[in-house]
């Protein structure tokens, strides 16, 4: 069947990324960091106390080096402000407005503020799910007493 120019040919159907292809084995690495590691071997202290005399010595690089290394930078930091108890869907609720009310006044930057409501709407979540199950087995127990 000969094709207009308009029409494409079609991808065959065994593609490089089909399911199941399980790509670089667990725990395998790669030939770079396995090459360094071996340069590198058995001279990690002589390279640490190098960088350290330098930092020592004045070389503002070598300095940063190791503080990066001793007290490296936090990526998170926790947040305070008051908050009420989230023991039920009122309290999530209450919460919720809290976190609001802190964002507004400049406690909490609007980051902080989104991964503190993501664990409120964990909690929400779970709150749900308990309430769901105790109203399930209350129904259930109704239906046995029925029978």
């Amino acid at each position: 069947m000969r094709r207009t120019p308009n029409e494409r040919a079609q991808p065959p159907l065994a593609t490089r990324f089909r399911p199941g292809n399980p790509g670089r084995p667990k725990g395998a690495r790669h030939k770079v960091t396995m090459a360094v590691e071996a340069l590198l071997q058995g001279e990690h202290e002589k390279l640490t106390r190098v960088a350290i005399d330098k930092a020592l010595e004045g070389d503002t690089v070598a300095l940063r080096l190791c503080l990066d290394r001793i007290a490296p930078p936090r990526k998170d930091a926790p947040v305070r402000f008051a908050m009420p108890a989230v023991n039920d869907a009122d309290g999530v609720a209450a919460a919720g407005s809290a976190v609001i009310a802190a964002l507004a006044d400049g406690d909490a930057t609007p980051d902080e503020a989104a991964r503190v409501m993501a664990v409120l709407q964990a909690q929400r979540q779970i709150i749900e799910t308990v309430d769901l199950e105790r109203r399930l087995s209350a129904l259930e127990g109704k239906e046995g007493a029925d029978a």
